[in-house]
């Protein structure tokens, strides 16, 4: 299956270094391999650091010769990559493309050395969507999205036990292996505890206070372990869109996983989803056109809450409400309309087959989920 990322990144080779970034087991490596003809892990231009023998030729400053794609990665677990990538990328840049992939948050873990500012491009890799898999989403798409996942082998198998099994290698992977070799942890045990919690904090507002009473921890202890798994993308959280004159939150934010199907509900399963069709959207946008993108929602004092606004350079560009099963139009959206900016409200549903009703006096529309995904390409 060709990525969506794949074009974007071929053409950005050709003027800078590229990163990818993205969850483990989502495809980056199968993305950067594609880019070869015919290549794969066994290829000479792929250099993987949890390899000795590539660790070894380059901490000796050695590249494979005759090739004009070089892949590395995971490349950031050595604490001065930055330094070695830069005296490779100005050493060889004329005759030498560089993709550099990673499952931790290569734009956050800068561990000194000197910056790569404007040597690179950077890219996050998300899980399958509706307009990936097609240009017009079919409703089995959708089925077997909320049930597997948007990761492509659990997708593409599309079998529970294999699901199952998937799942729990992959959590031990990023605790285990990703997250032990990055960051000083003692108690992963306690880590494993709160990979166990999250899910079941979806779509609600993430306390940490009573996240560290869970895990018998310090509020500081507690706040970090999320901020880890953030930079992981095991999880995401996303912050408010504050409206002072509405007497808007500010300051809590409402917790996402990267893979949705850890949602036992189905209404946290299909909000999970949307928000991260919604998220891939703003990576999208930022990281080939260069826009500045967020996703917010909105929820004020008396507790009147939209799920989603995408916001694009500061302004809302559009809002997204999830149902499950109510078909008359949301309250909040009729409210928020009245007294906001925001130029277009959509109110989403899992009935595949449903209308588009269009109110005009909230802004709205009421649609399946898989017709906004085909009109907005999500």
């Amino acid at each position: 299956m060709k990525r969506y990322l794949t074009e974007p990144i071929r053409q950005d080779l050709h003027e800078k270094m590229v990163f990818l970034g993205g969850p483990r087991q989502v495809g980056k490596t199968t993305l950067a391999l594609s880019l070869i003809a015919g290549a794969d892990e066994t290829h000479p231009a792929y250099l993987s650091w949890d390899v000795p023998e590539h660790q070894r030729l380059l901490l000796k400053g050695g590249l494979p010769t005759g090739q004009q794609l070089v892949i590395l990665d995971e490349i950031h677990k050595y604490k001065r990559w930055r330094n070695l990538l830069k005296g490779f990328y100005d050493r060889h840049k004329s005759h030498t493309r560089f993709l550099v992939t990673g499952s931790a948050r290569l734009d956050h873990y800068r561990r000194g050395g000197d910056s790569l500012q404007g040597r690179y491009h950077y890219y996050r890799l998300h899980p399958l969507s509706l307009h990936e898999l097609h240009d017009h989403p079919r409703p089995s798409d959708l089925e077997a999205l909320l049930r597997f996942g948007g990761f492509p082998e659990p997708f593409l198998k599309q079998d529970t036990r294999h699901w199952r099994r998937w799942q729990r290698e992959r959590t031990r992977r990023v605790i285990q292996e990703d997250l032990i070799s990055l960051e000083s942890v003692r108690d992963v045990s306690q880590l494993q505890l709160l990979a166990n919690i999250l899910p079941e904090r979806v779509g609600s507002i993430l306390s940490i206070a009573n996240l560290r009473q869970d895990l018998s921890v310090a509020f500081e202890t507690a706040d970090k372990w999320v901020g880890i798994f953030e930079k992981l993308y095991y999880c995401f959280r996303i912050m408010p869109y504050g409206l002072p004159h509405l007497r808007a939150v500010k300051k809590e934010r409402k917790l996402y996983l990267w893979d949705w199907s850890l949602c036992e509900s189905e209404a946290a399963r299909f909000e999970n989803l949307v928000a991260s069709h919604l998220l891939k959207y703003c990576h999208f946008t930022e990281d080939t056109l260069g826009d500045d993108m967020s996703l917010r929602f909105l929820r004020d004092a008396a507790g009147r809450e939209i799920d989603f606004v995408v916001l694009r350079n500061g302004k809302p560009e559009f809002a997204v409400e999830c149902k499950t099963g109510e078909r008359s139009l949301s309250r909040n959206i009729t409210y928020f309309a009245q007294r906001t900016a925001i130029p277009r409200f959509y109110q989403v549903h899992l009935n595949t087959h449903g209308e588009d009703t269009k109110w005009a006096d909230s802004k709205a529309r009421i649609l399946p989920f898989v017709r906004l995904a085909q009109e907005l390409k999500l």
